[in-house]
């Protein structure tokens, strides 16, 4: 089986009985990798007959949808770029309709999008088109029509693009099989073809899906629909092999690196010394046989070569570091060509970790703890943007160069929100007891952003204090009951009531009693 899902498309549109078309509606299947980190777009969309400006409506929000979606960043998730891409165009449309027209219906238009990823269809919808599953003879609707009666006869459009700056977008998340098809079409369709003609021509016609859209338009017609008329049918031939699955294969195809001595050249580099090693990985200190520059190569070690979960973790913390671009997140290097082994180059850093610091500082000032929480927070932040959380924040996963520039490192163990989506099960979560944040251990409980800030609290707490804020990490479900915290300006006479209280409600056992942004913590801290 094919790791990639393969789909069929049946399309169809007229302009019916109108003067114009005003219906849009299209699909792209992007070529790997986007296909396997974003899967697959489709749309319809209908504008509004009256508004001044419907095609025009009805097509930016199609050709928004199917092309700005690729160019979003690949660590979000579908939800965040797609509501990102829909909420611009849906400003665009109305400020266009205020400005150029001089009406709130001058560029007015439905929408009902799908992006399949994963083997799930994750559905967006506002308007009155409307998206269906088509399975075992079967046919279900996915969305529900935005409409408010008038009359006893009369409905008007109650939500759509371009009519609001502020819109509200259905969203939910439908699991699909094989052999499924998602049948998209607009009013002037499923408002005069019965639920029981649709299944009957998609089966008359499944082998020509085109001509089944042709049937459901020419039936409408005939029924005396005097809209416009789109039907764009995608048949789900097959979801593709296990993502999860694939990608290890991928990787699998990598070897770990042989050993490395100084002065081997490896993959245009030039082995200079070891810089660190432990039963999991080794970290070299490398020229560029092209720059001369220094660099810290880093490799897998061969304890794990056998490890799937460990492999894929180690290939994550690559693709994280190449994702994200701050001063306070050591950054992962492009590979210079096409790798034949598993590993990746970093940045030097020349400084020592924020463990050694402390243990050379056992009682910092406010002031410096301040500022190194501070750069802590910057580096932080350009995780959480990129919908990334870090996971396994401590003082052994931060470095101080020379200059006092505070970087974070090490991000294997943390949660991507599209990677999650892409494959089927979840991740370990491998944080450090002192650190981790106690919803890790209750099952079912979620974890966010809030969870980062607690062990950025802990560093904090124990930056000042020398102690963790319940005496001792969580280790399990029960200790997470039972520990208690243990007020800051308990431990240090000079650390503020207020300080205390901003460390106790950073490290709150209740992640909705804690701290929802870096900047609300960073606030009070000072």
């Amino acid at each position: 089986m094919s790791a990639s899902p393969k789909i069929e498309i049946g399309q169809h549109s007229t302009k019916g009985r109108k003067e114009r078309n005003d219906d849009s509606y299209g699909v792209v299947v992007p070529e790997a990798p986007l296909l396997a980190s974003k899967g697959i777009a489709m749309a319809i969309a209908d504008g509004m007959s009256t508004s001044m400006a419907a095609k025009e409506a009805s097509e930016s929000c199609v050709k928004s949808f199917l092309t700005d979606y690729y160019a979003t960043h690949d660590s979000w998730s579908v939800k965040t770029s797609v509501a990102r891409i829909l909420t611009a165009v849906n400003r665009w449309l109305y400020g266009q309709g205020q400005t150029q027209y001089l009406s709130d219906r001058g560029m007015v238009s439905t929408f009902s999008g799908v992006i399949l990823k994963a083997g799930s269809a994750h559905v967006f919808h506002a308007g009155d088109t409307r998206i269906s599953l088509f399975r075992n003879a079967s046919l279900e609707p996915l969305t529900n029509d935005h409409r408010t009666k008038v009359s006893r006869s009369e409905t008007v459009l109650s939500r759509a693009f371009g009519i609001d700056p502020d819109l509200e977008v259905d969203y939910k998340v439908q699991a699909l099989q094989d052999a499924d098809m998602l049948l998209f079409t607009s009013d002037g369709v499923h408002d005069y073809i019965s639920m029981a003609e649709t299944i009957d021509l998609l089966h008359r016609h499944q082998d020509h899906l085109d001509k089944a859209a042709e049937a459901m338009c020419e039936l409408a017609f005939e029924h005396g629909s005097p809209d416009n008329l789109t039907v764009q049918i995608v048949h789900i031939v097959a979801l593709g092999a296990n993502h999860h699955e694939a990608l290890h294969s991928n990787l699998q195809l990598l070897p770990f690196p042989p050993d490395l001595n100084p002065g081997d050249a490896f993959e245009g580099y030039e082995i200079i010394r070891e810089l660190h090693a432990s039963s999991k990985s080794q970290i070299y200190l490398v020229k560029d046989l092209e720059n001369g520059g220094a660099y810290a190569l880093k490799t897998p070690s061969v304890n794990y070569d056998d490890d799937l979960d460990y492999i894929e973790h180690f290939t994550r913390e690559s693709f994280i570091g190449r994702s994200l671009s701050s001063p306070h997140v050591v950054k992962i290097m492009p590979a210079k060509t096409e790798p034949r082994f598993l590993y990746h180059v970093m940045e030097h850093v020349e400084g020592e970790t924020l463990r050694d610091w402390m243990n050379r500082n056992p009682a910092p000032s406010l002031f410096e703890v301040r500022q190194i929480i501070g750069q802590i927070i910057k580096g932080l932040r350009a995780f959480h943007r990129k919908e990334i959380l870090h996971q396994d924040l401590k003082p052994d996963n931060v470095i101080i160069d020379g200059h006092g520039t505070v970087k974070i490192i090490d991000f294997g163990s943390a949660h991507v929100r599209s990677l999650e989506e892409t494959f089927e099960r979840e991740f370990n979560k491998r944080g450090t007891v002192d650190f981790i944040a106690p919803e890790y251990h209750h099952q079912g409980q979620s974890f966010s952003n809030r969870s980062d800030i607690y062990s950025l609290g802990v560093i904090a707490y124990q930056m000042l204090t020398g102690t963790l804020p319940y005496g001792r990490g969580f280790a399990n479900k029960r200790q997470t009951q039972k520990l208690c915290y243990q007020p800051a300006h308990l431990k240090r006479e000079d650390i503020p009531f207020w300080m205390s209280r901003a460390l106790q409600k950073a490290v709150e056992k209740d992640p909705a009693k804690r701290y929802a942004s870096l900047s609300e913590f960073e606030n009070d801290l000072n």
